[in-house]
């Protein structure tokens, strides 16, 4: 057998191999889903510094356990066709289709390597063995990486941008990152250490991942929504913690409890008693 007739039977074989696993793949709906997985972004509107009248940069929390943020929670475990934020947002950092940043600060300025934030997505455990007699073999000790899932997950934090546009004569708000929030625990004791933030992602570039997966829609499965039309209708609940100051300090620093919320709603009247005293004659 010459070589022409070797590669003509090793291609046929390799067809073969494809075509039973197509034949073996079930479709699981009457019709072949085709518009989310194809879907493009829709591309923000150019603005001119120019045009920018008035401009205020706010910090908001979206806490997941409001029953209308549940569609950012939920599946906790990955279905055929959805996945939490957090698993979407996890697959694509060790994919390299997104970019992790340090917590340090929420300016972008420090960018993370996927084995830094597979490091920040979990936590590390010692397995020791033991022998026969429960003693710890020397040596044994072995640190691994456990990793978060999506259930410990809690909340979510937005750094955004609100602004009014003369050109366009609207009052238009661009969210420019993202960070997933985790509550820390005690692995001995089990107590409670606080909220602590994993790493914050530039939104710009998740928009062209967010808009590739479904999210559940509670009125029509046939009508499904992406992570990124969540964001660009806000659909969601969340409260303002910051907005932009002299001190650069959050809410949080000097508020608790109800007065927290109270000033929420005091800088989302701000902003909306701006855009219409802009339109006041």
């Amino acid at each position: 057998m010459n070589l022409r007739n070797v590669l003509g039977v090793g291609i046929i074989l390799i067809a073969s191999a494809f075509t039973a696993n197509a034949q073996n793949k079930i479709l699981d709906k009457p019709w072949i889903k085709e518009n989310t997985p194809t879907r493009r972004v829709v591309p923000y509107t150019q603005v001119r510094e120019a045009d920018v009248m008035w401009h205020r940069r706010v910090w908001r929390q979206i806490d997941l356990r409001e029953k209308i943020n549940h569609p950012l929670y939920y599946p906790i475990i990955p279905i055929e066709d959805r996945k939490s934020l957090y698993q979407v947002i996890k697959d694509a950092i060790q994919e390299g289709t997104i970019t992790a940043y340090s917590d340090e600060d929420d300016e972008f300025t420090v960018s993370l390597t996927k084995a830094e934030a597979t490091e920040r997505m979990g936590y590390k455990d010692i397995q020791v063995q033991y022998d026969d007699y429960g003693d710890p073999i020397e040596g044994s000790a072995d640190t691994i990486i456990e990793p978060y899932t999506s259930e410990d997950i809690v909340a979510y934090r937005l750094k955004e941008d609100w602004f009014f546009d003369r050109e366009r004569s609207i009052m238009d708000v661009r969210i420019i990152g993202i960070c997933p929030i985790r509550n820390e625990y005690d692995r001995e004791t089990e107590a409670f250490k606080g909220a602590v933030e994993m790493y914050w992602i530039y939104f710009p570039e998740a928009r062209y991942v967010f808009a590739n997966y479904d999210v559940f829609n509670r009125q029509n499965d046939a009508e499904r929504r992406t992570f990124d039309d969540i964001f660009w209708k806000r659909m969601f609940s969340s409260y303002v913690f910051k907005r932009s100051n002299v001190y650069d300090r959050n809410n949080r620093g000097y508020l608790r409890g109800i007065d927290l919320l109270l000033e929420a709603d005091k800088i989302k009247g701000d902003i909306f008693n701006m855009e219409h005293d802009l339109w006041h004659f």
